[in-house]
């Protein structure tokens, strides 16, 4: 299907059943956002929001909300892309089969952007931010958020649309210190191609122009989330994703989007910076308030009958997890042609894609020796974290398996594979004083804090065990040890205080359990949470809590534990410390009220 707008997707959405309408007027302080919260966990339809209270547009959400959904959109033209990317990635393979791929160069051809001739009179009407749907999603969030943007940039040094950003990054509308209409914020974070637009534009003295789109079809809100192949641009991803040329044109020097429901256009002055946020985040906590790029509103236009998309973020699974799946899905086997021996790369969605990657790998390096032990594995590693957002990972797991059986798509089975073959002597490699996720409070500030590699190859070492040992006993500190997996347990420990109490606590488990190190074989790990019940419920509950919550270089004990030529390393098990810290982000609640309106909103509509 081609869609030329988003109206045009929305009726094709209604027709086949995925598309169910809100006709009563609702608020977009927070009952939006609580609406589309639940239609999304009930695995529920697009919501289209007829009537919102301060503006005259409706919205719509919910749109990628599930793998099926995403599918059915880009239904005919899901497989040309993969295939396109597959070319990009080996061009071989088309030099050998032109005919077979001839297609796929008049696709090719076809998604080139196509500039017209065109006013911003001839498709918009001009408004101002007011006018717009003000959508506060969380309590605490500064103000309201454009969360489907499509940030387009361009490079100062090679202007035009080819050599062009396009990405998503998140804008604040109003709040703060911002001067309603005049202002707004944009928010980006490390290894993202607006920086490098940005910074070229200030050494030459110069604002960055930046138009922001926002609606038109959705193969444009994807374009802006893609990580595409070095020199493939977004709008050609976006024009062949679609079958339909990516249509734009200039006016006052900005990009135009001639398809986009709205545009808002506005420069970025060198040095002027204004607080933003904070804002409720990917990870399931609040992202705080720092100083920002600010954007000065130069104009916003909207198109006769506009419909506003956005999305909510949160605790995952969320929208953007669809997002997440189907461009994994679509790029398929790039990633093993850029990095020589991975075979697959997984950032766990549940929790907070950065936190923690898993990877498998090869081990060809050293196929005479009977000892098997990381050494191309190492390798891998540091490729991957040295590979664009990639390397925002805090937690990298890396295995390999002779016998091809493990992968990263069954979590529980991957870990098993690993915590059998880990050696905590050896196998452990950290990185101090580093940079780090910008959403990611567990460091000592913002972009900043630490890694850890855990690169685990050979033979199995343990099995591993299925029922609380008894060597952990109840005492004031540590009470309720739980099973969250095989072979790893929690414990429940009084609120987290600073390093040296939490030192002198691990400290007192380190002898509570020193002298079964032999018997504790079979568990290798130790969480130390605020609520082990909690964490061990479910395998989202233990992902989310242990590997959002820890600094590696500050947060990881071991029982026996020592420094040899400044390896780190313990002979028995390896201890996380997963608490809330005090200088943690606040984690993200529901309103009850809010939740109240929502069941009566929702109570007579099939959304499901």
């Amino acid at each position: 299907m081609v869609y030329t707008s988003m109206q045009e997707c929305l009726d094709d959405l209604e027709k086949n059943g995925h598309l169910v309408r809100i006709k009563e007027e609702v608020d977009p302080e927070l009952e939006m956002a609580a609406i589309h919260l639940r239609v999304h966990e009930a695995g529920g339809k697009a919501v289209l929001f007829e009537k919102v209270k301060g503006t005259k547009y409706p919205c719509v959400s919910n749109i990628f909300g599930t793998t099926e959904r995403t599918h059915f959109i880009f239904r005919e033209h899901f497989g040309m892309m993969q295939q396109l990317i597959e070319v990009k990635n080996n061009p071989m393979a088309f030099i050998k089969k032109p005919f077979r791929n001839i297609s796929l160069a008049f696709a090719a051809y076809k998604a080139l952007p196509k500039r017209i001739r065109a006013k911003a009179k001839d498709h918009f009407e001009e408004i101002r931010i007011d006018q717009l749907p003000l959508i506060k999603h969380w309590e605490k969030d500064g103000g309201a958020f454009v969360t489907l943007p499509q940030v387009y940039t361009e490079d100062a040094d090679q202007p035009g649309i080819m050599q062009s950003n396009l990405g998503m990054y998140r804008i604040q509308l109003n709040g703060n210190k911002y001067v309603l209409n005049e202002e707004i914020g944009l928010h980006y974070q490390l290894h993202r191609g607006i920086g490098v637009h940005q910074t070229k534009a200030k050494s030459k003295g110069q604002p960055l122009k930046v138009s922001i789109f926002v609606g038109g079809p959705p193969s444009h809100t994807l374009a802006a989330v893609m990580p595409l192949p070095e020199g493939l641009s977004e709008m050609t991803f976006a024009g062949a994703l679609n079958g339909r040329r990516f249509r734009y044109f200039y006016e006052d020097g900005f990009c135009i989007s001639a398809d986009a429901d709205f545009v808002i256009t506005g420069e970025v002055y060198p040095d002027e910076n204004k607080p933003e946020g904070p804002f409720g985040d990917h990870l399931g906590y609040y992202s705080l308030t720092h100083d920002f790029p600010l954007m000065r509103v130069h104009k916003v236009y909207a198109k006769k009958n506009a419909i506003w998309a956005f999305t909510v973020v949160g605790r995952p699974p969320q929208e953007d997890t669809g997002f997440g799946n189907f461009i994994h899905e679509m790029t398929g086997e790039g990633l093993k042609k850029e990095i020589p021996g991975v075979k697959e790369v997984h950032a766990v969605d549940a929790a907070g894609v950065h936190p923690l990657l898993l990877a498998v790998g090869s081990e060809r390096y050293t196929p005479y020796l009977q000892n098997k032990q990381p050494a191309e594995l190492l390798t891998i590693a540091n490729h991957i974290l040295g590979k664009g957002q990639l390397s925002l990972a805090k937690f990298l797991f890396i295995t390999a398996d002779d016998a091809n059986k493990v992968t990263v798509k069954n979590i529980e089975d991957y870990f098993s594979f690993v915590l059998k073959r880990i050696d905590w002597k050896r196998d452990i490699h950290f990185y101090t004083n580093t940079t780090i996720d910008t959403l990611d409070y567990s460091g000592t500030g913002l972009n900043t804090g630490s890694k850890v590699v855990f690169a685990a190859y050979g033979d199995v070492k343990r099995e591993l065990s299925r029922r609380v040992p008894s060597y952990f006993e109840e005492t004031g500190t540590f009470t309720k040890a739980r099973m969250a997996m095989p072979g790893v347990v929690v414990l429940t420990a009084k609120a987290f205080t600073d390093y040296e109490t939490a030192s002198a606590e691990t400290q007192e488990l380190n002898r509570q359990l020193k002298d079964h190190v032999v018997e504790l074989n079979d568990t290798p790990l130790i969480v130390i949470a605020d609520d082990s019940d909690f964490v061990a419920e479910t395998l989202n509950n233990f992902l989310w809590v242990t590997f959002t919550r820890c600094n590696p270089s500050h947060d990881i004990y071991g029982i026996e534990s020592y420094t040899q030529f400044k390896h780190w390393a313990c002979k028995g098990p390896l201890i996380i410390d997963a608490r809330i810290k005090p200088h943690h982000a606040p984690v993200l609640v529901k309103n009850d009220a809010v939740e109240k309106r929502v069941d009566a909103v929702l109570q007579n509509i099939a959304f499901k």
